[in-house]
C-alpha cells in the first residue's frame, strides 16, 4: 500500500498553516508545518517531502528563498507558491524557479487541491492560470 503524500506548509502566519493543514490532511495527506523558510530547510535533509507549499513573504528565508535553495539542492520537489499581494516580478521569479502554481491568499480549496495534484502528478500547471 502507498503511503500518503507529505507535504511541507511554510508560513509565518499560524493560521493559515493550521488551515491548509487540516484541509489537506482531511483529503488524505500528510503535512508537516514550518512556520519560517529556515525551519524547513533545517528539516529538509532529514524530511521526505512529495511537495512544498510556500508563502513568499516571510522574515530570514522567504519562499522564493526556499525555491532558489531546493533547486540549489537539486531537489525535484514540486513547490505551490501562496501570496497576499500579487507582485508580477516575484510570480516570474518562482516561475523560473521551477514553482508549479504561484495562488493568491485566501486561495480557493479547490484550486489548492487541484493544483496539488497536478503537482504531485508530475504534469505541473501553468503558474499564470493559477494567480487567481
Amino acid at each position: 500500500m502507498a503511503s500518503a503524500p507529505t507535504v511541507a506548509i511554510i508560513d509565518d502566519d499560524e493560521d493559515v498553516r493550521e488551515a491548509l493543514c487540516e484541509l489537506l490532511e482531511v483529503m488524505g495527506f500528510v503535512c508537516r508545518p514550518f512556520e519560517g523558510g529556515s525551519a524547513f530547510l533545517a528539516a529538509f535533509p532529514s524530511g521526505r517531502f512529495d511537495c512544498v507549499i510556500t508563502d513568499i513573504r516571510m522574515p530570514e528565508i522567504n519562499g522564493l528563498d526556499v525555491i532558489d535553495r531546493l533547486k540549489e539542492l537539486g531537489a525535484g520537489t514540486p513547490v505551490i507558491v501562496l501570496t497576499s499581494a500579487m507582485d508580477e516580478h516575484s510570480r516570474q521569479r518562482a516561475v523560473a524557479g521551477g514553482a508549479c502554481a504561484y495562488l493568491m491568499k485566501p486561495v480557493d480549496d479547490a484550486m489548492m487541491l487541484a493544483s496539488l495534484e497536478r503537482a504531485l502528478s508530475g504534469s505541473g500547471s501553468d503558474p499564470r492560470t493559477d494567480a487567481g
